[in-house]
């Protein structure tokens, strides 16, 4: 048996496709439309590591439906590019002095060299990347459209400040209070951003969640973060602080926004958050002092840690009043780091009888509870006159009845927010009011290598945008990197850059020099995909139009929210402006799962480095510590340089072929499930492969393929049409490591087989070629076809031959298995009683006794009671 030579057979293949551009997308009009696919990956940002081996488990899976579905007809738009903006390639410009291009140049065609070894089926005409000119050209003038439309402004911002990155951070790559690139603690600092007004489609981006295929986990993250909430903004007067107890006002009013509305006359104080513009306004001189301490502490804080439920409230008064407005009392202001200027209004009514936080601060600060809700438990027992005067015991945030409020009592929650958000509307004192947690996405980055921001800053005319036809907007070239630490970024410093001349009135003028973030690029690179090459518009309408909405999107779950949130809000923009037809870019999302690895663990939980550990001698599946002999458990944890359990799939390829690494990644378990790698299953899908090469030399005869001649032959042609149906079905919904089960229990029975029909076996090459495509092509080849299997039809079965018409009759002794037949299908229950009866295994058990009862369940079993 020849070995299967896949160091030869994957180049040449490779070449071919490449030549004869066999997977170029055209724009085909006499195509239907729901005979079009536009299947697409999350492009990789293009590392100095290189590709791993989690990058190609969602390729194979994407590049196998690609295949798939040409085979059946479609016309398939399978692009790839590069994410090549972005912090790391600047970052190692700073330590090296290369400029981020040259080492984003070289990473990406390593990338490329990579992602071309595994034989993937992508149209390299369509390549983009996001740091060339040609590209953010459009960036640049999709940024234009913004704020030509109101929805990029500047503003003084309180950011999260990565102190080593030395720039702004979204709230979304902040993890755990610290940057999601460096782990550097963040702080807070007030800073000139840019600002995209995301929140003005808060309302779009939740509604139409309701019609994408997505996983719901993933909607559910979308929606939370958006954050919609039902409630009312009502209005505080500042009271004077002249005189105490004087129920006088300042004309100031203090607006919060609350979800209880049936609340209010439990609200015994307030909380500001640090940075509301009336601390500086209300607080008294007495206590100016101790908040200014406080404030500039918290400036110090992330969102995430003022937050912390379980962290120590802390607070300061201001000295100041506000009247509650249901009631007339003097309620005490005081400022508190876990209210966010962010959120609501800044500004919170606190009610600490039923909010847990409110609780903590109150009894940490002797401020008074007073409970205004009573469970139904307790208003059963006592009633609409009973007595809820005394300060409850414990915070009580449920619903149930109102007490306490004069007007309101006994009004169950609902109702008396209902009833309450009416008077306040009838009082002009509050109103109904809807609240997103979203923010406006802060767009400004202070570092150079991101697009340029094009905008001008004009002392006679403001804030210009630049001319369309002096897009794009090139970055200079520059000598140093390093950023400013200012909140400026390197471009600042550049003065024949940054000194320019007005579009608008001919004056002088300074460019902006913030830049764009990572995520710009990435918000609408599909588009580009569909036109690439166009240098007049982003994309032909036409082009868009013949391909959108993306199909079918595959990448890591951790772009839950950013990536696809903000793809979908820009998405929307160019929807409104008349330049894309589809409200929603995505229509069908898959995550795949982590491609994990082995670890070895300590009892105290600490992991060992794999090439510090061994195997004890003697023992199966028991490991230890080289060093110390210590015993250690093996579990699973993600790849890692540290632990040096991470996999290059160069290393694989070279021993074991693409396809070989291709199919093991889909046999390892359903496609949305993190699994380990493991070296073992990946030479089993080897020895498949080779199989599969060696049944390719036996003899073939020139039989039809649904050959019924012989009881062996139909036994073949009905396992080749189970064959079909069950690749065809699970092809199709992705279930790629059942469809593989069913080929090797295909091979199984084939190599069994002296010689098979050479029919049968070219249906079966075709099954194989989109998982294994550098092997089908060849063995399509060696059958004697020109050409590419690519676009041969996809192997059809007939109905008949995938039912069986045999059936295994269990037999059992009262409940007991004791025998087994096979029956033809739907044998009646008197035969299959009768045949039953006389089997050895029966007769044995029965030992001579008369049956009791024989029941039976046609088509599966026998069971006799005795």
């Amino acid at each position: 048996m020849a070995k299967y030579p896949f160091e030869t057979i994957e180049p040449k293949w490779q070449k071919f496709w490449e030549t004869n551009k066999t997977f170029k997308a055209v724009e085909d009009a006499s195509i239907p439309k729901d005979k079009r696919a536009y299947v697409l990956d999350m492009f990789p940002y293009p590392s100095a590591a290189g590709l791993h081996v989690g990058h190609p488990e969602g390729y194979t899976a994407t590049d196998i439906w690609c295949r798939y579905l040409r085979m059946n007809g479609y016309n398939v738009l399978h692009p790839m590019g590069f994410d090549s903006f972005g912090l790391p390639a600047e970052n190692y410009a700073i330590k090296t002095g290369t400029h981020p291009r040259a080492t984003t140049v070289a990473n990406i065609n390593k990338f490329r060299e990579q992602i071309k070894a595994f034989g993937f089926s992508y149209d390299w005409d369509r390549e983009i990347s996001t740091c060339d000119d040609d590209y953010y050209h459009w960036t640049q003038w999709i940024f234009l459209k913004l704020f030509e439309r109101g929805l990029a402004y500047e503003a003084e911002t309180p950011i999260n400040w990565c102190p080593s990155c030395l720039t702004g951070l979204a709230n979304e790559e902040v993890k755990d209070g610290s940057c999601d690139r460096c782990g550097s603690q963040v702080e807070r600092r007030n800073i000139r951003q840019w600002i995209l007004k995301i929140t003005a489609y808060a309302e779009r981006l939740i509604e139409d969640l309701d019609g994408l295929e997505w996983p719901e986990s993933v909607k559910a993250m979308q929606r939370n973060w958006i954050g919609k909430s039902e409630g009312a903004e009502v209005s505080f007067r500042i009271a004077a602080n002249d005189k105490a107890g004087d129920r006088g006002e300042t004309g100031d009013e203090l607006l919060i926004y609350t979800t209880r509305a049936d609340t209010l006359f439990g609200a015994t104080y307030m909380v500001l958050a640090p940075e509301h513009p009336l601390v500086a306004k209300i607080t008294t001189a007495g206590q100016k002092a101790d908040v200014d301490a406080y404030i500039e502490a918290a400036a110090k804080k992330s969102d995430l840690e003022r937050t912390d439920l379980a962290k120590d409230k802390t607070g300061v008064f201001t000295g100041a009043y506000a009247i509650n407005p249901v009631n007339g009392a003097k309620i005490p202001i005081w400022v508190s780091d876990y209210i966010l200027i962010s959120y609501g209004t800044g500004a919170i009514m606190a009610v600490p009888a039923h909010d847990d936080r409110d609780w903590a601060f109150a009894k940490k600060f002797g401020l008074p509870v007073i409970q205004v809700v009573a469970s139904e438990a307790e208003w059963a027992q006592k009633g609409p006159n009973g007595d809820y005067s005394a300060e409850p015991s414990e915070c009580t945030p449920a619903d149930g009845r109102a007490v306490n409020s004069p007007g309101f009592n006994g009004l169950g929650t609902q109702e008396c927010i209902d009833k309450m958000i009416a008077w306040l509307s009838e009082k002009k004192i509050g109103r109904k009011a809807t609240n997103y947690k979203l923010r406006d996405w802060v767009f400004s980055r202070q570092r150079y290598w991101g697009e340029p921001i094009p905008l001008v800053h004009c002392e006679k005319c403001g804030i210009v945008p630049l001319k369309e036809s002096d897009l794009p907007l090139k970055l200079p070239e520059v000598e140093t990197y390093q950023p400013t630490g200012t909140g400026e970024s390197p471009l600042a410093g550049i003065d024949e850059w940054v000194n320019c001349t007005c579009p608008a009135c001919g004056g002088k003028a300074k460019r902006e020099t913030n830049t764009m973030p990572q995520w710009a690029g990435s918000c609408w690179y599909y588009l580009r995909y569909v036109d690439p090459k166009n240098d007049t518009a982003f994309a032909d309408p036409e082009k868009a139009d013949y391909w959108l909405p993306v199909d079918l999107y595959v990448g890591g779950a951790e772009h839950a929210v950013l990536h696809l949130l903000y793809s979908r809000f820009w998405h929307k923009v160019l929807y409104d402006l008349g330049l894309v037809s589809t409200k929603e870019p995505f229509h069908r999302l898959v995550n795949q799962g982590m491609i994990t690895s082995f670890a070895y663990q300590r009892k105290n939980k600490s992991l060992v480095p794999t090439d510090e550990v061994r195997e004890v001698p003697g023992e199966t599946d028991a490991f230890e510590e080289i060093a110390t002999g210590e015993r250690l458990e093996r579990v699973i944890a993600k790849m890692s340089k540290s632990l040096k359990n991470v996999i290059n799939p160069d290393d694989v390829i070279r021993d074991y072929g693409a396809d070989s690494c291709r199919m093991y990644e889909m046999f390892m378990g359903p496609l949305e499930v993190s699994k380990p790698w493991s070296t073992q299953g990946l030479i089993g899908v080897s020895r498949f492969l080779e199989r599969v090469w060696a049944l390719s030399e036996r003899p073939m005869t020139d039989g039809p393929a649904t050959d019924r001649s012989t009881p062996a032959a139909e036994g073949l042609t009905r396992l080749l049409h189970k064959t079909i149906k069950k690749v065809t079905d699970d092809t199709a919904s992705l279930n790629f490591n059942t469809a593989i089960s069913q080929m090797m229990i295909f091979t199984n029975e084939l190599s069994k087989a002296e010689a098979f029909p050479k029919a049968l076996w070219a249906e079966f090459v075709k099954l194989l070629a989109p998982y294994a495509p550098h092997l089908g092509e060849e063995l399509w080849e060696r059958l004697g076809n020109g050409g590419t299997v690519a676009y041969e039809s996809w192997p059809k079965y007939e109905s008949e031959l995938t039912v069986d018409n045999t059936v295994t009759i269990v037999v059992q002794v009262n409940g007991k298995i004791r025998d087994k037949f096979e029956a033809a299908l739907g044998t009646d229950k008197a035969e299959l009683e009768k045949t039953a009866l006389g089997l050895s295994g029966a007769v044995k058990f029965l030992d001579g006794k008369a049956p009791k009862k024989v029941i039976v369940v046609p088509n599966k079993l026998v069971n006799i009671v005795v």
